[in-house]
């Protein structure tokens, strides 16, 4: 049998063979095109997956704070480190920006915390304050009224926490006392981030400003600041040292700038 002959009979043989088994043959190259696509489908849904976890991570820190019930006030004036790089975030903040409190509103007068103003410049400094003095005055005899807490105290410690309604952590979260998170738990929207990744740098939100001051009346009823309580509601400068000393903030002047601006303002008379 010469080569032609033998191509031809295995020819034959094949197509025999394709028209008995066409069927099966079609059907098992439509399974391994279903196939071929499914894992194409599963790599790609994995790799959206992942995108979305980064997203998360981005959008919700707050997963990284600590426990609630440790929550503190800081003097946010004293963040003066450079924030931590962020390892697992694609950008980055200028720490100024992030910064809730610069003090930029406020003039002091006294000791070796004055500030160097001009006479132009401390007036309309002063007309800030005056503008959030009257927004809040009644808010803080009511609640010196239902707490104890002399209202000169209160108003002082909003304006020099909050920059006089200014600073973003005022404006963005109406928090005008420094109020920290420390939750693992806390839900969306109960506290953001405001230099870097630490749980540290996490403020509390509020709805309004009036639940900050609640909330602020209500922190300073914690054990450390019960003996304050002792002191007449008409002794501001105990109480401003003493909150000073119980560690409300790191200031080693913020005792004295209570002081300041509850005599520069005359703060004083919303204890009556």
């Amino acid at each position: 049998m010469d080569l032609s002959t033998a191509f031809k009979l295995l020819y034959n043989r094949l197509n025999v063979q394709a028209k008995r088994y066409w069927l099966q043959v079609a059907v098992l190259l439509v399974f391994a095109y279903i196939m071929c696509r499914k894992d194409l489908t599963i790599n790609v849904s994995l790799n959206g997956l992942q995108t979305d976890a980064a997203v998360v991570f981005e959008e919700e820190p707050m997963q990284n704070v600590a426990q609630e019930s440790s929550v503190h006030p800081v003097n946010i004036s004293m963040l003066e480190k450079k924030a931590a790089p962020a390892r697992k975030r694609a950008k980055t903040v200028a720490h100024d920006e992030n910064a809730a409190n610069t003090f930029s509103n406020l003039t002091y007068t006294k000791g070796k915390f004055a500030t160097n103003d001009s006479s132009t410049a401390r007036e309309a400094k002063k007309q800030k304050q005056q503008t959030y003095i009257k927004r809040f005055a009644n808010v803080a005899q009511t609640e010196m009224s239902k707490f104890g807490v002399p209202a000169s105290i209160i108003l002082a410690q909003g304006l020099l926490e909050s920059d006089a309604g200014d600073s973003r952590l005022s404006t963005n979260n109406n928090n005008h006392f420094g109020i920290k998170c420390f939750s693992r738990t806390c839900r969306k929207g109960h506290c953001s981030n405001f230099t870097d990744d630490s749980h540290k740098d996490f403020f509390r939100k509020y709805q309004n400003a009036w639940e900050s001051y609640r909330a602020h009346s209500q922190l300073l009823r914690a054990p450390r600041y019960t003996h304050l309580y002792k002191l007449g509601k008409s002794d501001y400068k105990s109480w401003a040292m003493g909150l000073k000393r119980a560690g409300y903030a790191t200031d080693k002047y913020y005792g004295e700038k209570l002081i300041n601006l509850i005599e520069d303002l005359e703060l004083q008379e919303y204890d009556r």
